[in-house]
């Protein structure tokens, strides 16, 4: 017997085994080693549970959506569980504390992240530049805008964006990079253009440094792009670049089949976000009892307790709200919900 388990290179325990299967008619070969019950298995609707709860939700943790469910009355499983879900479906990566967007994703419905970048800078047969902006649905790769800009600053991106939001509405989230107009180079700063999304109640999300996989959908819609319209077409002028990228974006929405969704084309997985652009521009409301104060216009800090406490410059002219944290002398500066700086008395600048 040893001879033989070692001339097929197996154990003689698994030799044994098998030559008892033979004598029982049963066939001779490894068999899968999954066990035949998984009692602590998440069962199905525990799953979906988790999965509608992120997707109503989509900028809540694990602990978060643990609670929610055990406020709805449906027993939890533990967080780490929880995450583990939102990860084999996609809903979340690897990212950091400074709210990174994961390197690989698709979210589960329209609207619930664009994806928006420049191509670069073409040059026009006039002389002067253009600059393409586009924003992508994340979910069904519709192409929601290309606009053909001057430059890349931030009133420019926002009188596009504004007409934009009026007719496709607003979306959860948009994920860019780090450059201007919506970062400083660093995750997760604030500018102008990042406070007026979030006093629309749109998240902006900035892409991991040196991870350009993240942004694959938009530079995938860029080579398109480039090798079905900038390739074919010298461009003379503004004008005439907006029109071309308005019958491409035409025929890439309606017409091209795409292969990430399946042959399908991007309209057929879009439909406008329910959620209107206001007719007004919502600021924060405070209660009466809280500490506020309003930023200068000029100088990007606030005086609390006797001291000039700095906070980020794209907040000046804005109201913001001094909330005691979980330790004395620490206090977390507001934006509306939104946490944007903090006070340490114990360590003054």
């Amino acid at each position: 017997m040893s001879t033989l388990c070692e001339r097929f290179g197996i154990s003689r325990q698994t030799g044994y085994v098998w030559l008892k299967r033979f004598a029982a008619g049963e066939t001779v070969d490894d068999r899968s080693r999954r066990p035949h019950a998984s009692p602590r298995r998440t069962t199905v609707d525990l799953k979906r549970s988790v999965l509608s709860v992120r997707d109503e939700h989509p900028a809540w943790g694990a602990r978060k959506i643990a609670r929610r469910l055990l406020d709805l009355g449906i027993e939890p499983p533990c967080a780490s569980t929880v995450h583990a879900i939102l990860a084999r479906h996609d809903r979340i990566g690897p990212h950091t504390k400074d709210h990174m967007a994961p390197g690989r994703f698709e979210r589960e419905a329209p609207n619930l992240l664009w994806q928006m970048d420049f191509k670069g800078q073409i040059r026009l047969t006039s002389g002067g530049w253009c600059h393409p902006l586009t924003i992508i649905d994340d979910h069904s790769r519709f192409a929601i805008a290309i606009e053909a800009c001057l430059d890349q600053q931030m009133p420019t991106v926002r009188s596009r964006m504004e007409p934009i939001l009026r007719r496709y509405g607003l979306p959860m989230a948009i994920y860019t990079d780090n450059g201007n107009p919506w970062g400083t180079g660093v995750p997760n700063q604030w500018t102008r253009l990042r406070v007026w999304l979030l006093k629309l109640g749109i998240d902006l999300i900035h892409a991991r440094p040196y991870h350009p996989q993240g942004r694959g959908k938009n530079e995938r819609f860029h080579r398109s792009l480039k090798a079905e319209v900038l390739n074919f077409a010298a461009l003379s002028g503004q004008p005439q670049a907006q029109k071309a990228f308005d019958r491409w974006r035409e025929i890439y929405n309606h017409h091209r089949p795409h292969e990430a969704i399946g042959m399908a084309v991007p309209a057929s997985r879009y439909s406008p976000s329910p959620r209107p652009f206001p007719k007004r521009l919502p600021e924060p409301v405070y209660d009466s009892g809280e500490i506020v104060r309003r930023i200068s216009t000029t100088k990007g800090y606030i005086v609390f307790k006797g001291q000039a406490w700095r906070v980020p410059g794209a907040f000046k002219g804005e109201c913001l709200a001094l909330r005691p944290l979980d330790r004395d002398g620490l206090y977390g500066v507001f934006f509306g919900a939104t946490k944007v700086a903090k006070i340490d008395l114990a360590n003054p600048p």
